[in-house]
């Protein structure tokens, strides 16, 4: 049996760790960088796709680490991009993995040959078939730039792109969506820009990354006993305990409940706002040159605009006419993981969870170890079940693209452990 790997991240890693413990031995991971850890290595390459220079994960240490490999008792509860890239570093040393990886190699193209089997086409001008393929290389490389992008004159960037608040001294700048990475920008931009503005075109629930002391995610577990609405209830009390009204920051109130889109975890951005260091916008309507205009009729020249304005599910090794996701609002995944026609074409981590994806991606390469080795068996109508997951989902989720692959973390990996356990 041999098994291909897209990816040598987080997610890679801890496919090949759970694939060999499985049985598994005829593994090639490949990895087009020069070394393990995805977006986790840092480079000011505005072509790589990594994490800003002043970054630290949004999940907190207790929640985000692998199950059989704690994370040093030293590290804080948040740590930064270069602890826990130290962290990958070292499990993939703990359990010799990179024996397993060709770096340096670009998968440039996927096709589906008999039997099922898929033959990768490489940048050195080889090819290679094998019977199973695991996606592990995450959905945050392909960005999603808005349709006024090339009507700005001014400096124009996505936050796929920004990297650190250097060139912005002096500057009047509008961040654009105030997702994680748009309330991080805006954050770090106002440290040295004149102002900062940032646009949203609808609410969003900012949430700090404490609560009574604890890290925010860690307290929102201990309620997973209570009933979905029960918990969705507290979390709102909460909310306004903490940071009151958030029209109190010149912000709109969502009008969804907190689990219904992806959570902002930022303790900095209110604090900004309140001291007069970043000033919300509302959407934007239209650009010219360097004017922007925003919905309430207002409008401002700015210097610079960073889009965060998330990105695209894609797959640049895959024919269109293959897998097309990137505008999709449902994805027929069965467990999020298998593909509704091809059941050797498995994709760990395209998840995006309300809390942190390393240890969701561990349970399914734990599961796709399984199944590989036929330890365990999918239910007879797993097709059907992918389309209706997919579904489901949608529903449950406030309907966008940037929602189609959303998951609640404990629910998922309540279903991931029931396959496991059978």
């Amino acid at each position: 049996m041999r098994i291909a790997i897209i990816g040598a991240g987080c997610s890679g890693l801890t496919t090949i760790k759970n694939l060999v413990e499985a049985g598994v031995e005829d593994i090639i991971c490949f990895e087009k960088n020069n070394q393990i850890g995805g977006n986790w290595v840092f480079t000011a390459n505005k072509g790589h796709s990594s994490i800003c220079e002043t970054t630290h994960i949004i999940s907190s240490k207790s929640m985000s680490q692998f199950s059989d490999f704690p994370m040093p008792d030293n590290y804080p509860d948040y740590p930064s991009h270069q602890q826990v890239l130290a962290y990958f570093q070292a499990y993939a040393k703990h359990f010799h993995l990179e024996k397993y990886i060709r770096f340096n190699v670009t998968v440039l193209h996927v096709e589906k040959i008999e039997k099922e089997h898929w033959r990768l086409y490489l940048n050195d001008g080889t090819c290679a078939d094998f019977d199973y393929l695991l996606i592990a290389n995450g959905h945050h490389s392909v960005s999603r730039h808005p349709s006024w992008k090339d009507d700005f004159t001014g400096e124009y960037l996505h936050a796929h792109d920004y990297k650190s608040n250097r060139g912005l001294e002096g500057k009047h700048v509008l961040v654009v969506g105030a997702g994680n990475s748009g309330c991080d920008c805006a954050v770090e931009a106002s440290r040295v820009a004149t102002r900062v503005d940032i646009s949203l075109r609808s609410p969003q629930y900012i949430i700090p990354k404490f609560f009574m002391g604890r890290p925010t995610d860690s307290f929102a577990a201990s309620l997973q006993w209570l009933p979905q609405s029960i918990q969705n209830w507290l979390q709102k009390i909460f909310l306004r305990i903490q940071i009151g009204h958030y029209r109190d920051y010149q912000l709109p109130e969502p009008d969804f409940s907190p689990t219904q889109a992806h959570p902002t975890i930022n303790s900095e951005l209110l604090d900004k706002i309140r001291h007069g260091k970043v000033h919300p916008r509302q959407e934007i309507k239209e650009i010219s040159g360097q004017i922007v205009f925003f919905a309430d009729g207002s409008f401002t020249k700015y210097d610079v605009i960073i889009a965060a304005t998330g990105y695209k599910i894609s797959f640049l090794f895959f024919d269109s006419a293959f897998i097309n996701w990137e505008n999709a609002i449902s994805i027929p995944l069965y467990l999020r993981m298998f593909h509704p026609k091809y059941l050797r074409l498995i994709f760990i981590g395209l998840i995006q969870p309300q809390g942190c994806i390393w240890p969701l991606s561990e349970t399914q390469a734990k599961l796709a170890g399984q199944l590989i080795t036929n330890k365990i068996q999918l239910p007879t109508n797993w097709h059907e079940q992918a389309y209706i997951e997919g579904k489901c989902l949608e529903q449950q989720f406030i309907r966008h693209p940037r929602h189609s692959i959303e998951v609640h973390y404990f629910p998922y990996l309540k279903k991931l452990n029931q396959i496991l356990q059978q």
